[in-house]
């Protein structure tokens, strides 16, 4: 199945509860700006009927699909996708680049032999992909072959949401349905961390190996709450068993991009630096002036983070009564 003459740009929406995530809006804002670059308009897909399809036009959606229901598995989501892209020919589909979105991404262009990029940070209005190569240490521009649609993943925090109450849309069920399906979901049963979505956090107070303990770790659990944000961890910090390992950043785990992100006891390996990289401002602990943490830190504290900690909970502890 292949075209290589479309038009419009079409986004899966993912969601969840109901709502769209914010990773998902980021993409359809994007999306209709370089919609709008090129007089074209967006199409968004969701699924289930009780989806919030208002806010996806709000973020820049000039049509919204609904299809299917949401807890329906990648693979089938995956189906569906391909046909509603049969029918309307979007020279490009884009969704978020959750766990989910990079499952049904390379299923989608498979189908239509077209190409697939992955961990987007940018994209330009005539078709220039950037994307994060080698554990994020190089940013690579390509642009896809002829086959459409192109089909990419967009790294959540890449770009802005921009939602526009005055915005207007239409909504149309579309009655598709997968053609095969191995899996079927019997239960969906959720760890309590993750009631929690890391990845649309606005602060986050991860900590790693250098907290030495989970009794020490407790204190960046209670810098976190003091401060309304949310623990984020490394993956030593999560072996050890300090923490869940649905807390964990980096390339292994959730991709995240909040407006402060403090890094407690972190050395700044790679593979953890890859997945926190675009956040806002960055501040970082540790006893190592030489740690590489601080190479990608705007704001770098040296000396003991068990001492450091109970100094900034007690400071946020006050300023919080005032």
């Amino acid at each position: 199945m292949k075209y290589t003459d479309g038009k419009n740009i079409m986004v899966y929406a993912q969601s969840a509860d109901g709502a769209p995530v914010g990773a998902a809006l980021e993409t359809v804002s994007k999306a209709a700006e370089l919609a709008k670059a090129n007089g074209e308009e967006v199409i968004a897909v969701v699924f289930g009927k009780d989806t919030d399809t208002k806010t996806v036009i709000t973020a820049g959606a000039s049509k919204v699909l609904v299809a299917g229901e949401e807890g329906l598995p990648a693979e089938e989501k995956a189906q569906i996708l391909v046909k509603l892209a049969e029918k309307y020919q979007p020279k490009a589909v884009y969704m978020a680049g959750t766990p989910e979105g990079k499952m049904i991404a390379p299923a989608v262009s498979a189908v239509f032999e077209s190409g697939c990029v992955t961990d987007v940070t940018g994209i330009t209005a005539d078709g220039v992909y950037t994307s994060l190569s080698y554990n994020g240490n190089v940013l690579n521009d390509m642009k896809m072959g002829e086959n459409l649609p192109h089909v990419a993943t967009v790294r959540s925090g890449s770009f802005a949401k921009k939602l526009d109450e005055s915005r207007t849309g239409e909504v149309i069920a579309e009655d598709a349905s997968a053609d095969t399906v191995r899996t079927k979901v019997v239960e969906t049963v959720k760890e309590i961390a993750e009631t929690v979505n890391l990845e649309e956090a606005q602060i986050i107070v991860s900590g790693g190996r250098g907290m030495g303990s989970k009794e020490n770790f407790a204190l960046v659990e209670e810098l976190a709450e003091v401060m309304g944000g949310v623990v984020g961890a490394t993956r030593p910090a999560i072996e050890e068993g300090w923490v869940s390992r649905a807390h964990q950043v980096g390339q292994s785990g959730k991709i995240v991009a909040p407006k402060l992100y403090i890094a407690c006891g972190i050395s700044g390996a790679t593979q953890h630096v890859s997945g926190m990289i675009g956040s806002g401002y960055i501040v970082a602990i540790n006893k190592d002036e030489d740690a590489s943490i601080f190479d990608v830190a705007d704001a770098g504290i040296v000396g003991d983070v068990t001492k450091i900690l109970p100094v900034m909970i007690e400071e946020m502890k006050k300023r919080k009564a005032e």
